[in-house]
């Protein structure tokens, strides 16, 4: 990457895209990303071209490599420049930020999943699959409260943050908080940081 600028095919809203770019502001190079709205009509081809899941995030590096999806381009991020790492290199903190980002993401997934019916016809195959996605953000939650990630910023921090302020935007007539008081006040510390104020969702 160097000093040259690197293109993030994004969507404003995507809890994935927060992701890599709260990354990018932490680590001080998100100046150096030009971001592609998915949005637009010119763009399309573009990314179908770079991304064949035709999803984003999506960046294209200064030599014309194509990354995706968001654990990679973080790492990505990650190699650039001489800031902390967000991944750590080693050791236990390296497995617990890992495996936070893996609960993160599975959380957003499970809210992307329910997002994607909403307005469809809700018959008896439907509500199942919407309670069991909401099942695996419940227990995840509670996994949360019993074992709250560390008050670092890192990907399993991140990635967390970007679930529970995506379950705010989304859900946000599903409270999260009550029952959680450990990983409410753990939200609001991390909510202080630059990279994640900067990031953070509209208002729902």
């Amino acid at each position: 990457m160097g000093n040259a600028t690197v293109k993030l095919f994004y969507a404003a809203t995507s809890p994935y895209v927060r992701k890599v770019m709260a990354c990018a502001i932490a680590r001080g190079i998100d100046g150096r990303i030009e971001r592609l709205t998915s949005a637009a009509a010119d763009y399309q081809p573009q990314l179908l071209s770079a991304n064949p899941l035709s999803k984003v995030p999506c960046l294209i590096t200064d030599d014309g490599l194509s990354l995706f999806d968001s654990p990679v381009i973080c790492e990505y991020l990650d190699s650039v420049g001489d800031a902390q790492p967000m991944f750590p290199s080693s050791g236990g903190a390296r497995w617990r930020a890992l495996k936070h980002q893996a609960m993160g993401d599975g959380m957003m997934d499970a809210c992307l999943i329910r997002r994607g019916e909403v307005g469809k016809p809700m018959d008896a195959g439907r509500e199942d699959l919407h309670a069991k996605q909401a099942a695996k953000v419940a227990r995840s939650l509670d996994a949360l409260e019993a074992s709250a990630p560390h008050k670092v910023i890192d990907i399993g921090s991140i990635t967390i943050t970007a679930a529970l302020g995506y379950l705010d935007f989304r859900f946000a007539v599903e409270p999260w908080r009550p029952g959680h008081p450990v990983i409410t006040a753990w939200y609001a510390e991390m909510m202080k940081t630059l990279c994640l104020a900067q990031t953070a969702p509209p208002p729902a």
